[in-house]
């Protein structure tokens, strides 16, 4: 017997929230219907899927590489679901987009790809700067749209959208000490190893939850390459906090990656585009936004961008 498409979906909205009552309530189900789903998927699959706790479930290991390939299995329906239903649009002419780092990694190629089919007579340009260059093209007419972390932005003359924001939550290796606890804060992260990300403003953003807390983490590794802390983390070398915008599960090293949500406040990465106020998106750019104001709602219903 094979899961079933809905019984992978509530496996997935349990897995995110750690609750079956928020699952059901996003799945809109009951929580009776979803916890005997999860218990026959338990018995296709042959082995524990969640770990019960006071606050919840959790994962088990089992069940985080489930999660990976249940991601694959959800991202592969609603690209055959999106590509079925969209229809080419006529619209024709230049577009200048341009990205930050973190964009360019995790949102750039979905992005591309959607807007080349959808808009097949648009001459798309893709131009990658760091916050400041864009915020300065854009006033300059240089470029039409930036698609970067708008929490950041700070320009004059600027208008921004916010398309998605992305938690952010611990991540360890499995078996890691904090996964038992029943609430996890700032202070229990600092006795550990933390691997700090250096890319797109990510140091200035970890510097001012850590000082709100009133407390310092003990950095062991500044990088500007995910990859290294994704493997650090999953061989268990120290810990991270990132967004689940970069998670990625499906990866070799992020199946053995486990997401602990933080009790102390911690902001989420809030993606979204930018234009210049003199200059507001209308007929072909106008579309143009709509079209990735619905990509990225259903990159994030997916849940797999792994980005915070």
């Amino acid at each position: 017997m094979k899961p079933t498409l809905r019984q992978i979906e509530y496996f997935v909205a349990v897995a995110e929230t750690g609750q079956v009552m928020r699952a059901a309530e996003r799945c809109s189900a009951s929580q009776s219907s979803l916890t005997i789903a999860l218990q026959n998927l338990e018995v296709i699959v042959g082995t524990p899927l969640f770990i019960r706790h006071a606050k919840g479930l959790r994962p088990t290991e089992a069940g985080e590489r489930f999660l990976r390939h249940a991601y694959r299995i959800l991202n592969a329906t609603d690209d055959a679901l999106q590509e079925a239903r969209t229809l080419p649009d006529d619209a024709g002419g230049r577009l200048r987009l341009a990205v930050t780092e973190t964009i360019s990694a995790y949102l750039l190629p979905s992005v591309a790809s959607t807007l080349s089919k959808r808009f097949p007579n648009v001459e798309l340009t893709l131009i990658e700067g760091d916050r400041r260059e864009l915020e300065a093209a854009v006033l300059a007419g240089e470029v039409d749209l930036a698609l970067l972390l708008v929490s950041n932005v700070v320009a004059d003359g600027l208008v921004s959208h916010t398309l998605l924001r992305s938690t952010r939550r611990l991540w360890t290796s499995p078996g890691h000490p904090l996964l038992d606890k029943p609430s996890v804060t700032l202070d229990d992260v600092r006795g550990q190893r933390f691997l700090l990300l250096d890319m797109d403003e990510h140091v200035q953003t970890v510097e001012r939850y850590w000082h709100a807390a009133q407390v310092e983490p003990v950095v062991h590794f500044r990088t500007r390459s995910i990859e290294a802390i994704r493997s650090l983390v999953a061989q268990g070398y120290g810990v991270s906090i990132l967004s689940d915008l970069v998670y990625r599960p499906w990866s070799i090293d992020g199946g053995r990656i486990l997401r602990r949500d933080l009790s102390t406040g911690v902001p989420s990465m809030d993606v979204g585009l930018v234009w210049a106020q003199r200059r507001p998106p209308e007929g072909m750019t106008e579309r143009i936004v709509s079209a990735l104001r619905s990509l990225i709602r259903e990159i994030n219903d997916r849940g797999h961008m792994g980005v915070e």
